[in-house]
């Protein structure tokens, strides 16, 4: 309990984040075209794939719950529709992350400059490497796909947990949230942390270091994502946060000069 004040702090700092990369985007016409596009075709290619799920997660229920089938028909009911719930849940879970690994791989070079100029505007990155975007692209793909399947991993145990009343329903979801937050922050650093040669293990290694911060922005991107649209708005502006997130990590200023008073004779 002693920490709870500063862990608090920190995830609300982490929170503050998006609401500084949402503002900076907002603020550039330029970037909003550039970080929309992509956003828009990976947002229509998900916004179709939900809809199949939710067109089929009835027969889906009842493949799921075929222990239920001798069961009397309220309770087979009640359990086929716990079913359907956890099946849309994990669905959006999964969504979610993969959305944001779709759009990122899509739009590479769009975030890169989004994120490029955040770097520049709080001093640059001494010592860019230069990666070939054939290469950048590559282990991206990779990395993308380990986060991926881990987070399909751990959404399972998630599905069956949902089938559990009230618990299902309250405890799981913020569990869901934790989740995914903690993955889209992994994700969203990505940009910033290749173009300092830094791979999937030291984006885990950095941000585990500030768990809660890494949670607060994740957890903003996530709620944000579950809004009609959200993930296709949110998407370029949560790339600009993403680059905030890794430059504070990594100790590096994100907070731009004060401008310099002439001295007076």
């Amino acid at each position: 309990m002693f920490y709870a004040p500063g862990v608090v702090g920190e995830f609300f700092a982490g929170v503050g984040l998006l609401g500084r990369g949402i503002g900076m985007y907002a603020r550039s016409p330029r970037l909003v075209l550039l970080g929309i596009i992509p956003a828009l075709i990976s947002g229509a290619l998900f916004i179709a794939a939900y809809a199949t799920l939710i067109y089929f997660v009835s027969d889906l229920a009842e493949l799921f719950t075929w222990f239920a089938d001798g069961w009397s028909e309220g309770p087979r009911d009640v359990v086929q529709v716990l079913a359907a719930i956890g099946i849309l849940g994990l669905g959006g879970l999964i969504g979610v992350l993969t959305f944001t690994a779709v759009t990122l791989l899509i739009g590479d070079p769009f975030y890169e400059t989004i994120s490029g100029k955040i770097e520049e505007r709080f001093g640059g990155v001494p010592g860019e490497i230069d990666v070939p975007w054939w290469r950048s692209l590559r282990r991206s793909l990779w990395d993308s796909i380990r986060l991926i399947a881990l987070s399909v991993a751990i959404g399972i145990p998630l599905f069956f947990l949902g089938l559990i009343p009230f618990i299902g329903q309250t405890v799981v979801p913020v569990i869901g949230a934790l989740v995914g937050g903690w993955f889209l922050a992994l994700e969203l650093v990505g940009v910033a942390f290749y173009r300092r040669g830094l791979r999937l293990p030291d984006r885990r290694r950095l941000l585990a270091a500030n768990r809660p911060l890494a949670l607060g922005f994740g957890v903003g991107v996530f709620c944000c994502f579950l809004i009609p649209l959200g993930a296709v708005l949110v998407m370029p502006a949560a790339v600009a946060g993403g680059t905030l997130l890794a430059r504070k990590v990594l100790d590096l200023p994100i907070d731009a000069p004060a401008p310099s008073t002439p001295a007076r004779g």
